[in-house]
């Protein structure tokens, strides 16, 4: 049986692993996925879009967090009425991302699409990480905020993420033990970034 080709891509916020993300997935011609995730859940869950916006990679409350939520598996949206709004936004990408993975070679960024897909043996997990001033200079430029706003968004976002994914996998956000390739983007610039990792799948097939 051929081998996919999926990768997800786990990133500090301003460290580049959107845009390293979506360059991979055209230069690799694969199907990028990140807010399409959300579009996807929405249809599939009957769920507001806009909820799916907001509460985007939100941890959940530990106190709602009573549930055991290990292992999921597909078809799990059913009879959960009581499931607080959370659990059940973050089922629903889980699901998208599981179908999403049975079908096509894809590149997947955030939402704990590693985690969703531990049980797939073509799954490639990437971290992208850099410097704090590095992604401070990158969100100055790209969002037009000063060195304050720029840091500021930057620990929140990453706090937020931090959250999300250590609540919902039973990993860490950022740990070396979770992921197959974790690098500084820093040194090596997004074209760079993406030419390590399109090396790194070439030599794993």
């Amino acid at each position: 049986m051929a081998k996919q080709t999926i990768i997800t891509i786990g990133r500090e916020y301003g460290s580049g692993g959107r845009e390293i993300g979506s360059k991979l997935a055209q230069k690799m011609g694969l199907t990028y996925y990140d807010k399409e995730l959300l579009v996807l859940a929405a249809k599939e869950s009957g769920i507001a879009q806009e909820l799916f916006e907001h509460n985007d990679e939100m941890p959940v409350n530990s106190l709602l967090y009573s549930l055991s939520v290990h292992p999921y598996s597909a078809g799990n949206l059913a009879g959960m009425q009581n499931m607080p709004l959370t659990q059940k936004m973050f089922l629903a990408i889980f699901e998208v991302i599981q179908k999403i993975a049975q079908k096509e070679d894809c590149v997947i960024v955030g939402r704990c699409a590693d985690y969703a897909l531990r049980d797939y043996p073509d799954c490639l997990n990437v971290f992208v990480h850099a410097p704090l001033p590095y992604r401070i200079e990158r969100v100055c430029k790209r969002n037009g905020l000063d060195m304050y706003e720029a840091k500021e968004r930057i620990l929140r976002t990453d706090k937020k993420r931090a959250s999300y994914y250590n609540s919902y996998s039973d990993r860490k956000w950022g740990s070396l033990q979770s992921y197959h390739l974790s690098f500084d983007s820093s040194l090596l610039g997004v074209d760079g970034s993406v030419a390590l990792i399109q090396h790194f799948v070439q030599s794993r097939l």
